[in-house]
């Protein structure tokens, strides 16, 4: 119960890696505000059937009405927010191509998404954490940027913005107490990425072959790497990107 009574909020947490999030936190005691634009209610309900506490919050990242409104939710249901976990994002439902063939709206849609969801999300809960001095936020980076992973420049380039995000933040806050730092997977068999052939099977057998530990990536394989930027035990940690990808890219 490393978490016990802290309260968190995940953004993305009705499926793929943010329902594994929600639901591994609640394990370790936290309060889980379970936001998302979609139905938060199976992550929800998995996590009381399993004894934990979680509300749901409809919530686009991108709008800031929608982001106070979860702010209000938490502070009225729990009286504070702890831990912000930045999640949501546009990824699976995006395909491999060049460049020159992504469009402006499509290039803004991750943009708006991945990287100022983050920033509003921040801007959301920071007013709280900075009134308790203390609080935490993690944001998901990812592997892809490390590797400069080509036919996807919107999404690698959003993910770099986000690592860009994560170090300047962590200068800012830290007179506050409040640690900033990323997560950065690699390809991980979630719900979305094994629906979609570009992302699972031999396809991807390449990708598992880069790895010093030569698996495919579990949405649990992360848990470890969360649960410790959320805790306690990592509160002289900021700024920083953990990579969790079986030792693909090193840095």
């Amino acid at each position: 119960m490393r978490l016990k009574d802290k309260v968190v909020v995940v953004t993305g947490g009705a499926q793929g890696l943010g329902r594994i999030f929600c639901e591994g936190l609640a394990q370790e005691g936290a309060k889980v505000i379970v936001a998302d634009i979609l139905s938060t209610e199976r992550t929800v309900n998995n996590i009381l059937a399993a004894g934990g506490e979680a509300i749901g919050a409809h919530v686009d990242v991108s709008d800031d009405k929608s982001i106070a409104a979860m702010s209000a939710l938490a502070l009225k249901t729990w009286g504070t927010i702890d831990i912000l976990v930045n999640n949501a994002a546009i990824y699976s439902s995006l395909t491999f191509k060049s460049f020159l063939e992504i469009d402006c709206d499509e290039w803004d849609a991750v943009m708006r998404v991945n990287v100022r969801g983050c920033f509003q999300a921040a801007k959301g809960v920071v007013p709280i954490m900075k009134k308790q001095q203390s609080g935490k936020i993690i944001n998901i980076c990812s592997g892809a940027f490390y590797d400069g992973v080509p036919m996807f420049l919107h999404y690698v380039s959003s993910k770099g913005a986000v690592l860009g995000l994560t170090r300047a933040l962590a200068r800012e806050l830290g007179d506050d107490n409040i640690c900033v730092n990323a997560i950065s997977p690699g390809l991980t068999e979630s719900e979305g990425v094994s629906d979609h052939e570009q992302f699972s099977g031999p396809s991807t057998d390449h990708i598992v072959g880069m790895r010093a530990i030569k698996r495919r990536e579990n949405p649990e394989d992360l848990l470890g790497a969360l649960i410790f930027l959320s805790s306690d035990e990592s509160s002289f940690v900021t700024g920083q990107s953990l990579l969790v990808d079986g030792g693909s890219a090193m840095n």
